[in-house]
């Protein structure tokens, strides 16, 4: 019997997906690869149809094979750095991409690829040059006009909104530039423009979550006391769209509208029996309002399945009181993954409560806890408060964070190119050295479980994220306790402060200052701080992101502050 050819294999896979079987297909071409391990084409080909399937993994295998069979062909790489960049392995495409720089620099296709992947790996001005090459060679290039438009709104760029309407010139039925654009003019100020867009799309696509959250976002900052009606509006007409009433329930339960998310939870729960994650959502939320025997009752139906679930669970049972029962499934979470921020900050009150010494540990060795003099900050503060202030003045409360009144600028701060913020960046990044170099020793003491800021101490770090909160005393602004999972640091630098705490209307001695590890409400657990620190500008507080913390109300002034996220670029070896 003869073998059956290449081109054979193909018409095999094309007849498949054609057929609607997309899995078929790739196991057809796999069998392929197999039977011409040497054939870089017919790899290739199977690559596309694994990334058809959403089969990422398959996709890189394969690509990486038809690369490595002809390394100096620039589509085989290409698609490899695609395909590494969909699940969000950035550095690794660029370091395929970067041998073709040159050959790549007058290909449109290549341009695009690699300013995508420049900006997911956090370089933003080199994929604005590559974004610009692109555009170069192909004016119409739909990718690249969308990605520059991003990138004029990622980094505050004045013209992001007339980018915006060039990418819609090209490609007028996306509904994504017609978000990005309606974000551009909300940025700018324009909200009145920016709410009629987002009413247009609700419209339109009323199934779509993020369209939908965005108009949750403008209603919230009109001051509208039902800002999310609409997703109401939105299940009636897509009423078998299970997404939309548990996003809903997520939106008011990010603002401490915990019981009214509760009862939207136990509404889906009725509407769809077959789906767990509203009795699930109804747990989370009823404990989270107080009420303990309602969540109690719902928790009994459900089997736990992943760490998420596990550390919801323990939530709630601290606060009934169980904290044994608590400890035993937070210490099955962090056995399983040791790098747990929400793991972390919830075994630390089981410590504090239980006078357990592993909390001095976690949190009280010395150096952990920092507030530190920012370096140059008499030469970058000035600059940088005046810009804040101009930032603030057209940005809003945020969805789903601590805040409660005030406002938080958008996007990432550092990311944006006023070059008063690169200062600022810089100033502390030296300072975050200093304390990265006075911390103690690096733990490995314990090679399941070690300590998860100090097992990063000999790495480099980096920030993760940035952003600036504008607070007003006596108007109900302030910051709920609360954590910061996706970073082992976290952060407060003060750039103005309310008067003296004496000057306070309610005559708290401490009115303002942060407060480190004062669990939050939710849990009605009755712990002091570990300690405080009162709000002087020029100074930069640093904390391991496993201790809740907080801001004191005040009563007069304005308080203006600067946070970021620090994280390791890498595991420790």
């Amino acid at each position: 019997m003869s073998k059956v050819s290449a081109s054979e294999w193909r018409a095999r896979s094309h007849a498949a997906e054609q057929a609607g079987d997309l899995n078929g297909a790739l196991e057809i071409l796999e069998e392929g690869v197999a039977a011409w391990p040497d054939d870089a084409a017919l790899a290739n080909s199977a690559g596309n149809a694994a990334m058809r399937s959403r089969n990422f993994d398959s996709a890189i295998q394969f690509f990486g094979t038809a690369a490595k069979l002809q390394p100096r062909l620039l589509e085989f790489s290409l698609n490899l750095a695609i395909s590494l960049s969909r699940i969000a392995r950035y550095r690794d495409a660029l370091a395929v991409l970067a041998p073709f720089t040159k050959e790549g620099f007058s290909v449109a296709r290549y341009c695009s690829v690699r300013a995508l992947a420049e900006r997911g790996a956090g370089n933003l001005a080199e994929a604005g040059a590559w974004f610009e090459q692109c555009l170069t060679l192909d004016p119409k290039h739909a990718r690249a006009l969308h990605g520059r438009a991003r990138l004029a709104m990622q980094r505050g760029e004045r013209d992001a909104v007339s980018r915006y309407q060039q990418a819609l010139q090209v490609t007028a039925g996306d509904a994504e530039l017609w978000l990005g654009q309606a974000q551009a003019m909300a940025i700018a100020g324009d909200t009145a423009e920016a709410r009629k867009i987002a009413e247009l799309l609700m419209q339109q696509a009323p199934q779509w979550l993020d369209g939908l959250q965005f108009l949750a976002q403008l209603r919230l900052a009109a001051g509208e006391a039902d800002f999310t009606s609409h997703y109401t509006i939105a299940m009636q007409r897509r009423p078998q769209d299970h997404n939309i009433p548990a996003a809903q329930c997520a939106v008011l339960a990010g603002l401490d509208f915990n019981r009214e998310a509760a009862e939207f939870a136990r509404s889906a729960r009725e509407k769809f029996p077959h789906l767990e994650r509203f009795a699930l959502l109804e747990a989370v939320y009823a404990s989270a309002a107080g009420e303990n025997e309602r969540a109690q009752s719902v928790w009994n139906t459900i089997s736990l399945k992943n760490n998420d679930e596990r550390i919801h669970l323990a939530r709630h049972q601290l606060r009934r009181g169980e904290t044994d029962k608590a400890a035993i499934l937070l210490d099955l979470v962090l056995q399983e993954d040791p790098t747990s921020i929400s793991a972390w900050a919830l075994i630390s009150v089981v410590w504090r409560l239980a006078g357990d010494p592993r909390e001095k540990w976690l949190h009280e060795q010395q150096g952990l806890v920092a507030f530190l003099p920012l370096q140059d900050a008499e030469n970058v503060l000035p600059p940088a408060i005046a810009q804040l202030h101009r930032l603030h003045d057209t940005s809003a409360q945020p969805l789903g964070q601590s805040l409660r009144g005030g406002t938080q600028t958008a996007a990432l701060l550092f990311d944006r190119t006023e070059p008063e913020f690169a200062a600022l960046r810089d100033a502390i990044g030296a300072t975050i050295q200093d304390y990265q170099k006075a911390l103690p020793q690096s733990d490995a003491t314990n090679p399941r479980i070690c300590h998860p800021v100090l097992r990063y101490r000999d790495v480099p770090w980096h920030m993760a994220g940035s952003w600036s909160v504008r607070l007003s005393g006596g108007a109900g602004d302030r910051h709920a306790s609360h954590i910061h999972p996706l970073g082992i640091v976290s952060s407060a630098l003060y750039c103005e402060s309310p008067p003296d705490a004496a000057a306070d209307l309610n005559g708290d001695p401490q009115a303002g200052w942060l407060e480190l590890g004062r669990p939050p409400p939710d849990l009605g657990i009755d712990l002091q701080p570990i300690t405080a620190f009162p709000p002087r500008p020029g100074h930069l507080a640093l904390f391991p992101s496993t201790l809740y913390h907080g801001t004191r109300p005040f009563t007069q002034g304005r308080r203006l502050t600067v946070a970021f996220d620090v994280r390791p670029e890498k595991e420790p070896s």
